[in-house]
């Protein structure tokens, strides 16, 4: 089960607990698409609101029902409306606390 609320910054949390934080710290560049990968295909997008500059939301997953260690790949939105996807990174997604989306680089606490 996987769930994902945008709007205020909810302290943060651990993925331990069954979510964490994903902040776009981006100055100009719009988050479309945020999807994960356990070895089985990639996921349905956990974004159900585009992530703009400055912007934050929570993810919500079950750890029971899935891989903590997980293939992340995050999608823009394009100069021409299209998504366009950044390349996979992989992270624990039980151990993970925050996901921070800057210019060229995903990096997690």
């Amino acid at each position: 089960m996987l769930a994902l609320a945008a709007g205020a910054a909810y302290a943060a949390g651990t993925g331990q607990q069954g979510y964490f934080q994903i902040y776009n710290k981006t100055e100009n560049h719009i988050a479309t698409g945020f999807y994960t990968n356990e070895g089985d295909g990639w996921s349905e997008n956990w974004l159900s609101e585009e992530l703009g500059p400055g912007e934050s939301a929570r993810a919500e997953f079950s750890s029971d029902s899935g891989e903590c260690e997980q293939l992340i790949q995050i999608g823009w939105l394009g100069d021409d409306g299209n998504e366009v996807m950044d390349e996979p990174i992989s992270i624990d997604i039980c151990e993970t606390s925050n996901v921070y989306l800057d210019d060229n680089e995903i990096s997690y606490d």
